[in-house]
């Protein structure tokens, strides 16, 4: 997996947990990398180990509850925006958060995707919460979800080009326009202290 800006705020879960929290008992379970910070557990899989993961997560660990997910598109190109600090492996990482309810205790697992075309499998089988989030990567991201059983729009019209949330998608309302009539101003009235 690698490493991405905010993970510089985390630590290794395994340097500094004692074994036994569920971070460190997921990454050992998947085979994964483990980072926590902020009351937050993450732990970045390989794509081809994504679905096993997951069921993993949901039949070992009791992680039965899905929560989100989501994307990040990692860039060096942004369009809007900053420039970066530092320059980033460009890719997408997906993200998936699975709780157990009865404990309260939230994962976030990661993958990187690559980032021209990004496929992966999709967790609809494990977790059937995952139907709607998977559309939504794929419509705003352009991700692939090999074996979604509705592979449809969730937001846009089917004519819709392109995917909103990649980094060099064209946000048309931060173009500058000038404005296309007349500007009736009136004049303010004078600050008579009343009538």
């Amino acid at each position: 997996m690698t490493p991405s800006p905010s993970d510089a705020e985390m630590t290794d879960a395994d340097g500094a947990g004692d074994g036994n929290s569920l971070v460190d008992r997921a990454a050992d379970a998947v085979g994964g990398v483990a980072l926590e910070a902020l009351e937050t557990a993450k732990v970045g899989v390989s794509a081809d180990r994504w679905t096993q993961t997951l069921r993993i997560a949901r039949d070992d660990l009791g992680l039965g509850f899905f929560s989100w997910l989501s994307a990040i598109h990692w860039t060096n190109d942004p369009q809007v925006g900053d420039s970066l600090s530092q320059e980033v492996t460009e890719r997408f990482e997906l993200l998936c958060a699975v709780s157990d309810v009865t404990s309260g205790e939230l994962v976030v697992f990661s993958t990187d995707l690559e980032a021209t075309a990004p496929t992966v499998d999709s967790l609809v089988e494990t977790y059937p919460g995952a139907d709607w989030h998977e559309r939504e990567a794929r419509e705003m991201f352009g991700i692939t979800f090999v074996g979604h059983p509705r592979p449809e729009n969730l937001y846009l019209p089917n004519e819709f080009a392109g995917n909103p949330l990649l980094k060099s998608f064209p946000l048309l309302s931060r173009e500058v326009k000038p404005w296309p009539g007349d500007v009736d101003v009136e004049e303010m009235p004078a600050d008579g202290g009343g009538t």
